[in-house]
């Protein structure tokens, strides 16, 4: 069986388990599922997976990530960490913010940046699965203010696979490096593609959120 770890460079941050990572390597197998391309070799990054339409995104994910070895980190609400919770929570990846603090979930991502010596945080920028009228632009502005490249991730279920894209280091214009995002993930095919978000779609198509 291919060893997919060698998809994931020294740099980026490692959950160090062999076992998880064949499990998971066996599960896509079984699934049909593959991988194209390989991650680019960052110790700190902010990943953004697209196109989401459908739960079977996540269903997908979880093995992927596994069988990658790979450590992604998410945020969550601080209240979640209360014990017993809490440990398990962190095992998984996920930091604790107040989302109400000052600067809000932006400045505690940047925060959780320069305290770590590597972290790839995972956000989703469509922020639904319904046909998202614009993508939540929050993501760009954590990487551009922790001086991180932003590495895209999509799911093409037309070839069943996983595809990790080249870095994409953020400047000052915002809508240069989201039509260069926006070019990337328009190459692959959703699970339901009448639900892709507007800025995916060509403009003739217009969004359906109720199928």
């Amino acid at each position: 069986m291919p060893d997919d770890r060698s998809l994931c460079p020294d740099a980026v941050p490692k959950r160090g388990n062999a076992f998880t990572a064949r499990f998971g390597a066996w599960v896509m197998r079984l699934s049909g599922w593959r991988f194209q391309g390989a991650l680019p070799n960052h110790p700190k990054a902010v990943v953004i997976a697209a196109p989401h339409t459908s739960n079977w995104d996540g269903i997908i994910a979880l093995p992927a990530i596994l069988a990658l070895d790979i450590r992604i980190s998410a945020m969550a609400k601080h209240s979640l960490f209360r014990f017993p919770l809490g440990p398990l929570l962190r095992w998984f990846g996920l930091i604790p913010i107040e989302r109400h603090a000052v600067g809000g979930a932006v400045e505690a991502a940047v925060a959780q940046f320069a305290d770590t010596p590597s972290l790839w945080l995972g956000i989703a920028p469509e922020g639904t699965r319904h046909g998202a009228a614009q993508w939540k632009t929050g993501f760009h502005r954590i990487a551009r203010s922790a001086g991180v490249p932003i590495v895209p991730v999509a799911w093409d279920y037309r070839s069943k696979s996983i595809i990790l894209g080249e870095a994409v280091w953020p400047g000052e214009d915002i809508q240069a490096d989201l039509q260069t995002l926006y070019a990337f993930y328009r190459r692959y095919t959703p699970r339901h593609p009448q639900r892709l978000s507007q800025p995916l779609r060509l403009p003739e198509n217009p969004i359906d959120t109720q199928s």
